[in-house]
Formats: structure tokens, C-alpha cells, sequence
């Protein structure tokens, strides 16, 4: 039996309007990338701007908190 490499990405399953979904392939097709690449380059996206503005947030409270002293 030949040994198999542990997975090093987990699945998602989840649905999008039917426009939605035509849109993705659309990009899919003309960006000649997989479906799977655009989806995390979006959610990578996503985390580094939400991270962002919690960043933001933390900052902006701290400066009302100096502001207060």
C-alpha cells in the first residue's frame, strides 16, 4: 500500500445566488483561473481588511480613551 500525503487544505461547500455564481465563472473563465484560487484570494482579502478596521477600531478607542485622561 503506498502511503498517503496528509490533506493540507479543508473543503467548504456553500451556494450563491444564481447571479452571483454566473458572475464567478465568468471571472473564473476570464482570468483562466480555478474557482478555488479566486475564492481564497477573495477571503484572503476579506481577513486583511478585516483585520484592518478591528486595528482601526482598537485605535480610534484608544484615542478616546487618551483624549479623556
Amino acid at each position: 500500500m503506498i502511503p498517503t500525503m496528509p490533506r493540507t487544505t479543508d473543503t467548504i461547500t456553500f451556494s450563491l445566488p444564481p447571479e452571483l455564481a454566473q458572475q464567478v465563472r465568468q471571472v473564473v473563465k476570464d482570468e483562466q483561473r480555478t474557482v478555488s484560487e479566486l475564492l481564497r484570494e477573495a477571503i484572503r482579502l476579506y481577513m486583511e481588511e478585516r483585520e484592518w478596521r478591528i486595528q482601526e477600531r482598537r485605535q480610534r478607542a484608544e484615542a478616546r480613551r487618551n483624549k479623556s485622561k
